[in-house]
């Protein structure tokens, strides 16, 4: 068994043994934080939580970042995905690979560099690159998901995502020309999933928050033959469906700088769009 195995393995353990703590002190990202994160997707994936558009349950998520809302979203789309890109590495936990419809399909990671865990012997493939600039043919896939992605494109990954200083840009308009490639690499009919921090707009230098306008920018940009926005918010009772006039001035915390930290126990964005796009 590899060394990092055994090391991954034993940090599962560790928080699991701190779920009591994290559950009468909620707290971002502290004691116990992953494993009920983990078992909140989880559940919300096997019980279909927002499928056919269903309200979130009051003080769902409390203290927990956007990805419950997000994975809970997408996976409320995906049917039959045919072959699929992840742009992004979102999908590339084994709890997720292990659930329908991921389980067994057509799926390729693109990534900018190699992670610490992959899943190659499972049948899925990975390729590592600039989504601005792929290397596969025109209308190759059929479903494209890029949750919490393109906000990252363009700016500076060199921070958790890559040690090359090529990848330290300061390009605000970076998604524009990876949407336009989910465009050209989609099959006609095909899906886009992308989802995004929204609210009042920043630039935390390694990512961005979009506003209205540039949610409009994504869209104007795919020229989706159809669309469907979903919008979610961040308060202390937890996320809900929300609007996007209601959510313009969210905020986000970053937990690397401490800016946005407030009271509400927001782990990270406190708003995010969530965007189906067909092609």
């Amino acid at each position: 068994m590899r060394t990092d195995n055994l090391v991954y393995g034993l940090k599962w353990l560790l928080d699991g043994a701190a779920v009591p703590v994290f559950k009468m002190r909620p707290r971002p990202f502290g004691p116990g934080y992953q494993t009920v994160k983990r078992a909140i997707i989880a559940s919300a994936l096997d019980s279909g939580l927002l499928r056919d558009g269903k309200e979130l349950p009051r003080g769902y998520g409390v203290a927990m970042d956007e990805r419950v809302v997000e994975y809970a979203w997408v996976f409320s789309c995906l049917a039959n995905v045919g072959k699929m890109l992840d742009a992004g590495s979102t999908f590339n936990h084994d709890f997720l690979l292990q659930r329908p419809p991921l389980r067994g399909a057509d799926l390729t990671i693109m990534t900018l560099a190699p992670e610490k865990r992959c899943y190659w012997h499972e049948g899925y493939s990975y390729v590592f690159g600039d989504l601005r600039n792929t290397m596969f043919a025109d209308h190759v896939f059929d479903t494209i998901a890029s949750i919490s992605t393109i906000e990252h494109i363009g700016l500076n990954n060199t921070m958790l995502y890559t040690g090359d200083p090529n990848d330290a840009e300061s390009d605000e308009d970076g998604f524009v020309p990876a949407v336009k490639e989910f465009k050209r690499i989609l099959k006609p009919g095909g899906n886009c999933f992308i989802s995004v921090p929204f609210g009042k707009r920043d630039n935390l230098g390694w990512y961005q928050v979009f506003d209205l306008p540039m949610i409009e920018r994504i869209v104007e940009t795919f020229g989706p033959t159809s669309h469907q926005i979903d919008y979610f918010g961040y308060s202390r009772d937890g996320w809900s469906r929300q609007s996007a006039a209601a959510l313009a001035d969210a905020t986000v915390y970053d937990v690397h700088t401490g800016k946005g930290w407030g009271d509400d126990l927001a782990a990270s964005s406190r708003a995010v769009a969530c965007l189906q796009l067909t092609a």
